[in-house]
């Protein structure tokens, strides 16, 4: 695997604008895990399968919650203990993974941005490569 070291002056400059152009902050993510009960700060960091996961439990959290408003209005008592049941579980769970998340975070956005960096320099070997294989014209050296 190829390394930043081994990139010439000009492939360096090139990347490090690419990488500041494509990098996640840990500080945005920090502020958009404040929405962290929807998810927002991983789909930020592109990890939309856990993103969605988190939305979803939020959803049935809600919807939970619509439901105890409504069993303790119409005064049914199966009503509101299924709907307590699907407000507490998932709430709890969302709640104790936003927590996990703020530990998480320095981590997330390290390996995202390490990904992004391996992928700019594969895209500059790929690119050198390609043009090490152009033929030179006559006349030129």
């Amino acid at each position: 695997m190829m390394d930043k070291r081994d990139l010439t002056l000009n492939e360096l400059m090139v990347f490090q604008s690419e990488v500041r152009a494509h990098e996640k902050s840990a500080a945005i993510a920090y502020l958009m895990l404040v929405g962290g009960h929807l998810g927002v700060h991983r789909f930020y960091l592109k990890r939309t399968g856990t993103a969605i996961a988190q939305l979803i439990l939020f959803l049935v959290t809600t919807g939970g919650y619509a439901l105890t408003v409504l069993g303790s209005a119409v005064e049914s008592e199966a009503l509101t203990l299924f709907s307590l049941l699907l407000l507490v579980v998932p709430g709890l769970v969302l709640f104790i993974w936003i927590i996990v998340d703020l530990f998480l975070m320095p981590r997330m956005v390290r390996e995202y941005n390490e990904k992004v960096e391996q992928h700019i320099i594969a895209q500059i070997i790929q690119h050198r490569q390609h043009m090490h294989m152009q033929p030179q014209s006559p006349g030129t050296l």
